[in-house]
């Protein structure tokens, strides 16, 4: 209560009339939506470089579905670095070792060139009440040109973020989730015993909580079942247009979907689209929703939490790029 109450003495001393707004948005989306539905496990990439003061900051989007995704990230990110930047050629023979490593094994943290880097681990989520899953709030910031054609600016806002406890949130509702979320863990016959005791041992080994950038997702409802229908996206309009170039095309070859079904979902896209700003559609008896997806990343005394024994990998460590040019101490494009 008295981290809340600091929280809300800055509030009111910043007097900023769209702070109070958001505030008072998100106290009402807490009496709408008093749940929290879980999605699961995401990971990305930190990063903890010298004369920062430790500091952890993402490198990467915390938006993979399993631990070997992120390393995949990691060896990317040190390739194209070896690449494209101007390290001296013994600094571009150690990013390549760590590429090397990467290639046949799968380790959670890797030293290069004086930077830790570690593949972290967070949890997502939604709100959710009477009426299902939260939608995206009025206050939501959206991008300043909406366009429905083309790929748009979704850049994750995950790089960059500070993933070490003690910063002070931007309001006491921020502040009141992070807290609240402290003691979060799986509970539930639906969870294996080893994922309930790792997430358990979290609780104590990582105690403290750091909320990324808030996302957004479409989630498709049928009967009273909602499931995830797309990747993590940084604005309410990119998940709306996900949405509307699924309905019109991605959808309807991946499904193979009939005539009829081709042209109801067209319809209902039309429909979504004219609307601009809606938040969900209907097709026959299955609801299509733009949700508002939070996401917690647990930290401890050593940093932000690796992925746990009980994150299981669909595939393993391989070769991803093009091997270099020893002799030349050179990288192919590609």
């Amino acid at each position: 209560m008295r981290q809340i109450d600091r929280l809300h003495a800055g509030l009111v001393r910043r007097d900023d009339p769209t702070a109070w707004v958001r505030e008072a948005d998100a106290v009402r989306a807490s009496l709408r939506y008093p749940h929290l539905a879980l999605r699961g496990p995401v990971f990305g990439v930190a990063a903890r470089e010298p004369g920062h003061g430790g500091t952890w900051r993402a490198v990467r989007p915390v938006t993979c579905s399993t631990p070997q995704e992120a390393r995949d990230a990691l060896n990317s990110l040190l390739w194209f670095r070896a690449k494209d930047g101007d390290d001296a050629p013994a600094e571009r023979r150690a990013l390549l070792a760590a590429v090397g490593l990467l290639e046949r094994a799968a380790p959670d943290e890797l030293d290069v060139l004086g930077v830790r880097y570690r593949v972290v681990r967070a949890d997502e989520m939604a709100r959710s009440g009477d009426e299902g899953l939260e939608p995206p709030r009025p206050t939501d910031v959206e991008p300043h040109r909406t366009s429905w054609e083309g790929d748009g600016d979704t850049s994750s806002r995950d790089p960059g973020t500070c993933l070490q406890a003690g910063q002070e949130e931007p309001s006491p509702m921020a502040g009141a989730l992070r807290l609240a979320l402290r003691r979060f863990a799986y509970t539930g016959a639906r969870f294996p015993a080893e994922v309930r005791a790792d997430s358990a041992r979290a609780v104590e080994t990582h105690p403290d909580v750091v909320l990324l950038p808030t996302g957004f997702g479409v989630a498709e409802r049928r009967g009273t079942v909602w499931t995830p229908r797309s990747s993590l996206l940084p604005t309410p309009h990119d998940a709306r247009r996900l949405l509307y170039e699924s309905m019109t095309g991605a959808w309807p070859m991946l499904f193979h979907f009939d005539r009829r079904t081709t042209e109801a979902y067209a319809r209902a896209a039309r429909r979504f689209r004219a609307a601009r700003r809606a938040n969900e559609v209907r097709v026959d008896d299955t609801l299509f929703r733009v949700c508002r997806i939070e996401r917690l990343v647990r930290t401890g005394p050593d940093g932000p939490e690796p992925p746990r024994r009980s994150d299981h990998d669909a595939y393993g460590p391989m070769r991803l790029h093009p091997v270099a040019d020893d002799e030349e101490d050179s990288l192919p494009s590609g």
